[in-house]
This record gives C-alpha cells, structure tokens and sequence, in this order.
C-alpha cells in the first residue's frame, strides 16, 4: 500500500530559524524540536533533563488514600491478600512489580493470572472463587478489573473486597471496589492521564511505601519493569511515562532481576545497549508468549525468581513457546489474507470482521495488527469455540474503536480496551449483524483521507547533514513511542551504490550516496521495491528514520528505509 508522505509543519520557517540561532542547533533539529511543541530554552531543559523527582504524587490519584489505607490495614492484621493480573505483559510485569514490592516489605502475597482460553481477560468468576476457597481476604487487580461489575459484586457477596489498579477505558458506573486507581475516571483529578496499568501498580506501591515511612527509591530497581510493560502496551510516552521508559531502560541495561538477566541471555542481548525498539520486538513477544499459548503464570514467575538456574530454563520455555507463537501467527495471517482477498473487498470495505473456529485466541491481537499495517483498515479477528467468540480488534489513526464498539453493544457479550485496542465476545450467530454493524458506524466516521495510510515527516535534508551533532540530539530525544515517534527524514536526489540485495523475509538491503558520503540502508518488509533501484543510474528519493546498528562489536550509521520513491 502506497504511503502518503505528509511533512509535519507545526512552524513557519522563520520561527525555526530563529530557534536555531537561539539555541545554536542546525535548522533540522529547531525543526524536530517545534514539532514536539519544544519551543523556546526552558522548554529544551523540560523535555530533555527529566527526573525522578518530577513524578506525580500518586495521592492526587482518585481513590488512592483508601487503597493504601486498606493496604496497610490487611497488612498490619495478616489478612490474606492475592495479586490478581492480566495474562500480557503490562499485566505480567504489574503482577511481578507488585510481588517484588510487597516482598521487599517483608509481606509475600501470592499471584492468580486467569487462563487465556479457558476464562478470558480479566477477573472472572472462576478466579474469584478460587480465592474465595483460598482465603483470600482482599484482591488486588493489576491491568484490569474497571468493567468486572459481576466479578466484583461476586467478591463483595463473597466477604472479600476487591483494590482495582486499572487504565482501561471505563464504563459510565463504576463496579463495586473498595479502591478504584485508574487516571482515566472522569472524577480523577491525577493530572496524567496515560499510565499504563504496571504505570498505575508503581504509583500504588509509591503511595505505600510512603505511608509506611519506607524509602520509596528502594522501588526504582523495578523501574526495568515499568519500562518494559509501558513500551509494550504501546502508551504515550509523554509525562511520566517518558520518565519511567527513561530511567527503566538504564535500570535494565543493569537490571538486578535474576529473571531478566536470563531472558536477555536467551535473547542474546545481555552484551548489548538494549532500548525500546528491542524491548518491543525481542523481549516482550517473550513475555506475551506464555500468556498466549497457555500459562501466563510462567512469565510472572521468571520475573519474580531469584534462582539463576530456575530462572533459565523459564527464559527458554518462553523463548521456545514464542517460535512456536510465531508459527501458529504466521498461519493464521495466511488464512485472514485469503478471506480478506476473497470474501472481503479491500479497496472499499470501511473495515474488517473476520472468524474462524479453529483459529488460536492468543494470536489473533498479533495477526489483526498486522492485518492493519498490510491494508490499514480497522480489523476485527474471532476466534470461535461451542457458538461462542472471543475477538481482538485493531484500529488505525483517527478511528476510536471502542467508541464504535459501545455503538454494537447490544450485540455484544462484552467488550472492553483502548481507542486503537480492544477484545470482545460475542455469539456466533451475531458475527454478521457485527460485521454489517461496524461497517456501518465506520462509513459514518472514517473519511477517504483517514482511509490513506501517512507517513510523517520531520524534514528535508540531505546526506551530508547526518553528521554527529543530529545523531546525538536524535538519541538526546529517545526513548521513542507515541507522541514522541522516532523523527523521519527525506533526502531527495540520492544515488545507490552496489548491488540492492533481497535479504530474510523480503527486506531490502542497498547503499546510498549522496555529497560524497555513502551509508547503509535496511528496508524491512520493502523487498517488493527492488525494481525501483537501478545500480547508478537513477536517482530516488528515500524516507528513512536514522539509527545505529551494532554487528559484530562494531556500531556505525543506517538508515531505516520507511519508502521509495
């Protein structure tokens, strides 16, 4: 699919001229820095010198008081609490985050993580009658629980109450909690509004540790927690989020975590500067693995062990299960490409609702994501079991797909996520009233221009300006992730050197010159562009991202190839 190369122009050129001279930096980076509403010294000092000590106090957060109150009570009378997560990795590494920081306490509580296939996200009732036979006295939910209104009523009928750490978007009416943490309540005054729900259980356990006169830096070793569940659930990474992405990567390229330790070993990763783009592609698909192909529990239990040898073999079962994920996500997108091709029309459905019986739920999120990136439409993926489905929905830019779904909601079972991210159940038999439906709602909200995929643009330059200065400010301005994306470059004009070659599974590898400088270029993905680069002959013009690549000890310069022109 074509992409629209549109330049992000926040400021007339004279505003970043002035800048420039302001802050004597090349236009390029005045630029950079408007476009990220970095506009004046002050502001420079804000967005680049982050700290620690700049975190919210966590007791602006609705609710926040009662939970550390109900906390420390259950804790002073030995009452039997149960950590309660999400089975992916921002509810893995809360579910860890809150285990190491009660451990750290002196107070071991155990853990419940729900089984994918056998009872769904979040509480379900199966697991709060589990606790209830355990003798559990309070729950603690990690990355759910804002719309469990059954399960916690259950809990409450039960004479167990229930502390919810959530970030999801909620319903109108609240459930029933003793403590409800989640920013996005329309009533919370807590002035970040992004977290993600690890993001939420760290701001608990500051508040605890607070109360209970305890040195809270003793929580930034679990800050490589904090960092790994936020870049893997995709959240801005603006505010605090920056600042815990920022000092987590530092804290895992020297984590203490024995579990992590073996998990980068597996990876291959314990020698290398890691940052977000290797926790997104390398360390969290490790994590999600377990979860999606059977027991999450294994993935908390690595993050929580402090047994070197124990802990290796958990990195390996998740490094083996995730080639095995992998296989089972590459089938599956198979499969969803011959429906779309066949029983879709790419070129003017709205949107895709796709289901099958035998299709894996713990993949179905994956290939529905990669669904959108190949024909950028919303996708609805089901899998079906017994006349009931259980779907993940993908969204893309400027389509609020859990707005559209509270509009199918009588159809529904449930459903529940984000504006770009959401899962649903649904009866079998209504999969083609939902199809129908959303299609519907989509052709009201989508507009043939939202329909066209864009690629962003920070500015024009030329080979010869990548020099040290913009590829120190570039990783000056890292970590990167929505609202913060990686700046993407143009450089018209410029010539390939060599022989392109096609290289893995249909990437493109080639050489550019341009001003008498020469630098490598990976196109992952673009294998199909090969014919547009004519050995010397031709001249293109290429949008890139800028970073290092580190092959065999030694780190030098390349361009990340977005498109071809």
């Amino acid at each position: 699919m074509d992409l629209r190369w549109e330049f992000i122009e926040t400021t007339p050129a004279p505003a970043v001229m002035q800048l420039a001279r302001t802050l004597d930096v090349p236009p390029i980076i005045a630029r950079i820095m408007l476009n990220r509403g970095i506009d004046s010294m002050t502001g420079a000092k804000d967005f680049f010198n982050v700290d620690l000590a700049q975190l919210h106090d966590p007791l602006l957060m609705a609710d926040m008081a009662k939970a550390v109150e109900r906390l420390t009570r259950a804790m002073q009378q030995q009452e039997r609490i149960l950590i309660y997560g999400d089975y992916d990795v921002d509810g893995t590494t809360g579910t860890a985050l809150l285990t190491l920081a009660f451990r750290a306490l002196g107070y071991d509580v155990p853990h419940y993580i729900p089984d994918r296939l056998r009872e769904g996200y979040g509480l379900s009732r199966r697991g709060i009658e589990k606790a209830k036979a355990d003798g559990v006295n309070l729950v603690l939910a990690v990355d759910c629980g804002v719309t469990a209104h059954a399960e916690i009523a259950l809990a409450r009928q039960l004479g167990m109450e229930v502390i919810v750490c959530d970030h999801h978007q909620p319903s109108a009416q609240l459930p029933p909690a003793t403590a409800l943490l989640n920013p996005k309540r329309s009533d919370c005054p807590y002035p970040f509004k992004e977290l993600c729900g690890v993001g939420v259980a760290f701001k608990l356990m500051q508040a605890l540790y607070r109360h209970l006169q305890r040195d809270e830096k003793m929580l930034y070793r679990y800050l490589d927690l904090v960092a790994i569940g936020s870049a893997a659930d995709i959240v801005p990474l603006v505010d605090e989020n920056r600042i815990f992405v920022k000092y987590g990567l530092e804290q895992l390229n020297r984590t203490e975590n024995t579990g992590l330790r073996a998990l980068l070993q597996v990876c291959g990763l314990q020698n290398t500067l890691i940052d977000g783009g290797q926790v997104i592609f390398i360390i969290a698909p490790r994590i999600n693995a377990v979860g999606r192909m059977g027991d999450a529990r294994r993935a908390v239990n690595l993050l929580i062990s402090e047994d070197e040898t124990a802990a290796l073999e958990i990195a390996q079962i998740l490094d083996a299960e995730n080639r095995e994920r992998r296989n089972v996500d590459d089938e599956t997108y198979r499969e969803a490409v011959t429906l779309i091709e066949t029983q879709c029309d790419p070129e003017h459905d709205t949107a895709f609702v796709l289901h099958q019986e035998h299709w894996h739920s713990g993949v179905i999120g994956i290939v529905a994501s990669r669904l959108v990136e190949k024909y950028y439409r919303p996708t609805v993926m089901i899998a079906t079991t017994a006349g009931v489905g259980k779907g993940s929905v993908r969204s893309i830019p400027g389509f609020d797909i859990h707005h559209a779904l509270s509009q199918c909601a009588d159809i529904l079972l449930a459903f529940g996520g984000h504006k770009y991210a959401a899962g649903l159940t649904i009866k079998t038999d209504q999969i083609p009233t939902l199809r129908q439906r959303l299609q519907a709602v989509a052709r009201q909200m989508l507009t043939d221009d939202m329909l066209v995929p864009k690629l962003r643009i920070d500015g024009e330059i030329r080979l010869s300006e990548i020099e040290s200065r913009l590829v120190n400010f570039l990783k000056a301005l890292a970590p990167f992730g929505p609202q913060n994306m990686r700046p993407a470059f143009v450089s018209r004009g410029v010539r390939v050197a060599g022989t392109p070659q096609i290289v893995g599974n249909n990437h493109l590898r080639f050489h550019v010159t341009q001003d008498n400088k020469r630098l490598d270029c990976i196109g992952f993905g673009l294998g199909e562009k090969i014919a547009l680069l004519k050995n010397g002959k031709s001249e293109i013009d290429l949008a890139y991202l800028i970073e290092e690549n580190t092959y065999q000890g030694r780190t030098s310069l390349q361009l990340r190839v977005k498109d071809i022109r």
